[in-house]
């Protein structure tokens, strides 16, 4: 996320970890680039709770020692062949079985921008289409960029370079990648394949909502509600968007209190005023208009905070991760088809590592409308690199080395596969409790130096894959 006059104006567009991602202390994070600076004062006395300080490596009391814990985990760890997509895929034979019947399953990551977890996400989503029959992947970006993209994936429409250099922009800059790309192009390929039977591609996220959504809304009041247009016209007066998606949401920001809250209420009234008029005879096009519309309005109540106030900032990160949880579940049960979620560790997981400022999270609200249709997923990793925003504003390559003693990837890491994945609802003792435990856990969102921050990862996740080692994505368009 930016770093800019109101850091926590830019949390709640897409980082998970980056409200305050600078704290004491973290003048030059090991393996940060040369020249990495220390954050201003005020960036400091803005920051969100501080990182976990490292813990001992030896254990608590009452706890058993480490070299305990990584055998139970050898024990119970399934070794991964590859992250990369392609090839055999009879090793993550263990992973279906994790997934078991769920509708949903998360796909976390540790960073927003890593290769291995953008590649693995991709592999584990081909390999649930072939063999569990899953058809739709959400990523954390809008609603309508879901819409571009998936009608390049069902229909071939448009040019995937495009939308993804159109769309992924500021805030969602680190979704045009390579990776990105490759998993797009072989969702479109597997189309082709399978016409009737399609694969499709989501977004659940809110900061923007592209021109194209509003006029599907008003085309459709037009054609079936044709009194309401000069209504609808004057409600969505100075919001279709007529610059790009960065440029939006920077003036977005730029508004006046006030003002964002006079738009939130033109969008929610619109919205309540095209669900009062009812289905008429074609229900199905008029739950899709309905669809459109309620994404318009919570990009517009997304906004609608006082973000002077920590308490309202903490009130928009939680209608943020419901409303993206609200999208995922409209989706599933209006389509009937299984989804894979991708987003961030701290969305997907069900308990936040920093509950003051994100008091619920997505994975939290997802498993109380799915129960246990719902699995979460979270990704570890040991050391490498990924692309981050620096304290001076600036995209880089930041590249960590083996994290440190009382850390859980420390633990992780001494696991005998380089990559692996473990069911955390059935792992023995004595990992049971260890993996209970909060410890100091990398947590990393769109800006480093960032945390770590104490997480129990058998609390967070069902499910947990970890990779000995990362390396940065290939980000397009740079």
């Amino acid at each position: 996320m930016e770093r800019h006059r109101t850091r926590t104006v830019a949390a709640l567009l897409l980082t998970c970890a980056a409200l305050g991602a600078v704290t004491a202390g973290a003048a030059a994070a090991p393996g940060a680039p040369s020249g990495a600076t220390a954050p201003p004062p005020a960036a400091v006395a803005s920051a969100r709770a501080a990182p976990a300080a490292v813990a001992s490596a030896r254990a608590a009391p009452g706890e058993e020692a480490p070299s305990a814990v990584v055998a139970a985990l050898d024990r119970a760890a399934h070794p991964l062949r590859s992250v990369e997509p392609g090839g055999d895929t009879r090793d993550l034979r263990p992973l279906d079985r994790m997934v078991g019947d769920a509708r949903v399953v998360g796909l976390g990551e540790a960073t927003h921008g890593s290769h291995d977890f953008f590649a693995l996400k991709d592999r584990v989503f081909r390999r649930l289409v072939e063999e569990k029959g899953f058809r739709t992947f959400v990523l954390e970006a809008p609603w309508s960029t879901g819409l571009r993209l998936d009608a390049y994936v069902v229909h071939g429409e448009g040019d995937p370079r495009r939308i993804m250099r159109e769309e992924f922009q500021r805030d969602y800059r680190w979704w045009n990648t390579t990776d990105h790309l490759r998993l797009i192009e072989w969702m479109r390929a597997y189309n082709v394949r399978h016409p009737d039977d399609p694969v499709r591609f989501v977004g659940d996220d809110t900061a923007w909502t592209g021109p194209e959504l509003y006029d599907r809304v008003t085309a459709h009041v037009a054609e079936h509600h044709p009194g309401l247009s000069a209504r609808f016209a004057e409600l969505y007066r100075g919001l279709r968007p007529d610059v790009a998606t960065g440029e939006y949401i920077e003036r977005y920001l730029d508004e006046p209190y006030a003002e964002r809250r006079e738009k939130a209420d033109r969008t929610g009234e619109a919205l309540r005023s095209l669900r009062a008029r009812g289905p008429g005879e074609d229900r199905e096009a008029h739950a899709w208009a309905v669809q459109h519309a309620r994404a318009i309005d919570r990009t517009a109540r997304q906004y609608a905070f006082d973000f002077a106030s920590p308490e309202q900032v903490a009130e928009a990160m939680r209608y943020r991760d419901e409303a993206m949880a609200a999208t995922v579940v409209w989706w599933q049960r209006h389509t009937g088809t299984k989804a894979v979620v991708s987003a961030h560790n701290d969305h997907l997981g069900y308990v936040s590592a920093d509950p003051v400022h994100y008091p619920k999270v997505q994975g939290a609200y997802l498993r109380d409308r799915l129960g246990p249709g719902y699995v979460s997923v979270g990704l570890s990793f040991g050391r490498g690199s990924f692309n981050a925003t620096g304290p001076d504003g600036t995209v880089r390559r930041w590249t960590l080395g083996p994290a440190d003693p009382g850390s859980n990837e420390h633990l992780l890491d001494r696991v005998r596969h380089r990559a692996y994945a473990v069911d955390l609802r059935t792992v023995g003792a004595p990992a049971d409790a260890w993996l209970g435990r909060a410890r100091p856990t990398r947590r990393i969102g769109t800006d480093y130096p960032d945390g770590p921050y104490e997480v129990a990862l058998a609390r967070g996740h069902d499910v947990l894959i970890h990779l000995h080692e990362v390396r940065a994505a290939r980000m397009l368009d740079r």
